[in-house]
């Protein structure tokens, strides 16, 4: 897989914006890394196009926000160990890997995503399966990062294997952009690797942003999923200046809705340093949701949600949710329990 991973070699591509060369990789940053496959996708001559903004790093990043953090969701805080991440009672997440062929620059995982750890090691995995074992509450692992996929097949086959003999029916949610970002990735050796664990059910979740991500060669790797018996479902974030536009969200869901994947989450954009450029105000988002439901069916309809800072959980963004406090700065949102959690209003 070839990859731009410099500006110096970006500037072969690209004409650079001053935004975009005064960008410095720092610790509140994720790398540069571009696949030549979502760079063929970009419109060169086009500096506001979606795709680049969400792939090509700009000045903006190395700023924070007040109300940012790097650890937004409190993952750290319900970590069993540095891998395993256990926030909900019925599933837990585990990060794999910190290494992605593309680094989104909106990504929320910045505390991890990048960092050069590299995969888990096994004690880290057996550590992780030991603990899925003894908590039967569990019925669900995402096997996350990083992405999943950056894993050889054999390294793939090892993980699963742990963890499926530790729980023979837990259920593993494969979640990647690789048909995103390099989809020549998702082919019959992959394939035949995961049918060969059929005790539970693999679900893969993927991340398409925009309708022009789902390109061709992107239609082969989502067919090939289909075609093996896996359902693939799809998360999007709600990006300023990306796909903040009713109009091209139903285009994207519709596209999707049309090869088989179904349209799970559009999320709002999480409180993660370096990220304000592509939040849009959840009162924005609101609208733009309310005018999608009136374009598309029930299928191609995603859930819209919010993940609250500081551990509060997902929350569907609907009336009777949330409301401005008398300050007008902060959205009050109840959570699942009852709590009230504050949202910047900006």
């Amino acid at each position: 897989m070839s990859q731009i991973r410099t500006l110096e070699a970006l500037e072969g591509y690209l004409d650079l914006t001053a935004d975009e060369k005064a960008w410095r990789e720092d610790s509140s940053t994720v790398p540069l890394a571009i696949t030549e496959h979502y760079m063929s996708l970009i419109d060169k001559e086009d500096s506001s196009d979606p795709l680049r903004r969400q792939v090509v790093p700009s000045s903006v990043e190395n700023h924070s926000a007040v109300w940012e953090d790097m650890d937004p969701l409190a993952e750290e805080a319900h970590s069993v160990n540095h891998r395993l991440v256990h926030r909900y009672r019925n599933r837990v997440a585990f990060l794999v890997t910190d290494i992605c062929p593309m680094y989104c620059r909106h990504c929320f995982r910045r505390r991890f995503t990048g960092t050069m750890q590299g995969p888990a090691s096994l004690r880290e995995i057996e550590e992780s399966a030991g603990y899925v074992a003894s908590h039967c509450e569990v019925k669900e692992i995402l096997l996350t990062g990083g992405d999943v996929l950056t894993l050889s097949d054999s390294s793939l086959s090892n993980l699963i294997s742990i963890f499926r003999k530790a729980r023979p029916d837990l259920i593993i949610r494969l979640c990647t952009r690789y048909p995103v970002s390099d989809p020549k990735r998702i082919d019959n050796e992959l394939i035949r690797v995961l049918k060969s664990f059929d005790s539970a059910p693999i679900y893969v979740m993927t991340q398409f942003n925009h309708p022009r991500e789902l390109c061709d060669e992107s239609k082969i790797a989502i067919s090939r999923f289909l075609s093996a018996g896996f359902s693939v479902f799809n998360q999007s974030v709600l990006l300023r200046n990306v796909n903040d536009d009713p109009e091209v969200l139903a285009k994207l869901f519709e596209g999707l809705l049309a090869v088989g994947v179904k349209p799970y989450y559009l999320f709002q954009g999480d409180l993660v340093s370096g990220t304000s450029d592509f939040r849009v105000p959840l009162e924005k988002g609101i609208e733009i949701f309310r005018q999608l439901s009136e374009l598309v069916s029930g299928l191609a309809l995603p859930v819209y949600a919010i993940d609250l800072p500081n551990g509060g959980g997902k929350v569907t963004i609907g009336t009777g949710d949330l409301s401005k406090d008398p300050s007008g700065e902060f959205w009050q949102i109840r959570t699942p329990d009852g709590k009230c959690v504050k949202y910047p209003a900006i």
